[in-house]
């Protein structure tokens, strides 16, 4: 029995590294072919590429890992059932589950062993990858810039038709639209010439230009000057910018829309995290309801005193005449409308004020989610990579295929059916549509009562469905319709 676990624990490792290694050079390429726009025709050296291939490679490990270890079993799986091994097994009073036994506890090792990787090299990955991809921009300039388009940097869009030199500092026909602070485009510089230059700040650009002009739309708050249309040229042989890259190197490469440091945080870590922003949260939100139900926007107690004096005596008018128009003409059919007015305005401002709090209680509300969603990933590793196992072997042995035909096509089916369910989970869990536990764990929840059906098929075996059932079916169908007849 020793030697027969020890064959089956050979057959599938072997297959299991083969299949991984195969699997992570097609998505390192794919990744490569993703960042393409990032590396091409930017001067970044090999050494700096393989860099960030190493550094974004553990963020694939949640991916290829499942889909190597489903692959995998059901390759060898398939492979001892279609070479007759599996009916050998049996013959010697070896079940399924007897041959899984190895392999089950060489899988629970490898789900601890998931979790402590996901908790350590992962974030470690992702800290490396974000760093590296901030610095880009600081260690070689032209990277923040690409030929013929104008590149949005900072407060400034860009535009150059050619970079030439050292590392592609040098700028020819250079076009710059400058914001100002209330984020209007009131500035546009031309210069025939340029050189990018590193700044002695760290998060700043140097632009040098030369042999250009500068143009500015004169801003004013007078109406009668808005007409005019007032503005400033400046010429200039070289003219020095300095441009804040703070912003353009907080991008994020992967272009998510929430970029926070919840990725490169340990378990006890989220733990901390989540504890802190949601007491914050649960306190700003009580704040807000308690500043909402006490106190009147832009109104003093002196003028809610007033208004209250002015619709009682409204009121008393409208006791005093039923008929509206009666008192038309009165001052205090003017003071009521004024009041009702103000009383309008105020409901449009409350208004207003919860739907600007209910996007920022959204956000906050979205970031706590991401928190807790990244740390049931670190637990769901492991147990899809145990469960998926299962159905991975229990399958080998009920198609009986081992190859590289039918077993991919089925293992590829299945895991993204997997994975989108996980995807439909955390977007849900995102948006607060869901618990973020549901969310995040919802994909292994399926996979759990899937996996214990297709053991107890593959174990009486069994196909995959019922075929008995389907022909007694089709069988009453073709008797019903002869009765017809």
């Amino acid at each position: 029995m020793k030697i027969l676990n020890l064959y089956i624990l050979k057959s599938y490792t072997i297959r299991l590294i083969s299949v991984f290694v195969v699997l992570m050079v097609i998505f390192i390429i794919q990744t490569f072919w993703l960042f393409i726009d990032e590396f091409a025709g930017k001067g970044l050296d090999t050494e700096t590429i393989l860099k960030f291939l190493i550094y974004y490679t553990p963020k694939l490990f949640p991916l290829v890992f499942p889909l190597s270890v489903l692959l995998s079993s059901i390759m060898t799986y398939g492979s001892f059932a279609e070479n007759n091994e599996f009916t050998a097994m049996k013959s010697s009073g070896i079940s399924l589950q007897k041959s899984m036994r190895l392999l089950i506890v060489f899988h629970l090792i490898l789900g601890v062993s998931s979790y402590f990787f996901s908790n350590y090299i992962i974030p470690l990955g992702e800290f490396k990858y974000y760093n590296l991809r901030r610095n880009l921009a600081k260690l070689k300039p032209a990277l923040a810039i690409t030929e013929g388009v104008f590149n949005e940097i900072g407060q400034i869009n860009i535009k150059v038709s050619k970079k030439f030199g050292e590392d592609n500092r040098f700028l020819e026909d250079v076009i710059i639209h400058e914001k100002s602070p209330d984020n209007k485009n009131r500035v546009v510089i031309k210069a025939r010439n340029g050189e990018l230059v590193s700044a002695s700040i760290n998060q700043e650009l140097k632009l040098i230009l030369f042999n250009g002009n500068r143009y500015e739309e004169i801003f004013t708050k007078k109406p009668e000057e808005k007409l005019r249309y007032k503005h400033a040229k400046v010429s200039f042989e070289k003219y020095i910018m300095n441009v804040d890259l703070s912003n353009f190197n907080n991008v994020d490469l992967a272009e998510e829309k929430y970029t926070s440091t919840y990725k490169m945080q340990k378990v006890n870590e989220l733990y901390n995290s989540i504890d802190s922003l949601e007491e914050k949260f649960n306190k700003s939100k009580v704040t807000y309801a308690d500043n909402l139900i006490k106190t009147r926007i832009n109104l003093n107690p002196k003028l809610v005193d007033l208004d209250q004096k002015k619709s009682a005596k409204v009121s008393s008018i409208y006791c005093e005449n039923p008929n509206p128009l009666t008192f038309i003409v009165d001052t205090l059919y003017n003071q009521h409308i004024l009041t009702l007015n103000r009383a309008s305005n105020n409901i449009k401002t409350i208004i207003r004020n919860l739907e600007s709090k209910k996007r920022v209680f959204f956000s906050n509300q979205k970031i706590i989610n991401l928190h807790k969603t990244t740390l049931n990933d670190r637990y769901t590793l492991g147990f899809s990579i145990f469960f998926l196992f299962i159905i991975g072997a229990s399958l080998g042995a009920i198609i009986r295929k081992g190859g590289l035909g039918f077993p991919i096509v089925l293992a590829v089916l299945i895991f993204l059916t997997y994975h989108y369910i996980g995807l439909f989970g955390k977007n849900a869990a995102e948006d607060n549509t869901i618990s973020p536990i549901v969310g995040s764990w919802i994909s292994v929840i399926i996979i759990i009562p899937f996996a214990v059906y297709l053991v107890n098929r593959a174990t009486n075996d069994r196909g995959i469905t019922n075929y008995k059932f389907i022909i007694s079916l089709s069988d009453i169908f073709e008797k019903i319709k002869e009765k017809v007849r």
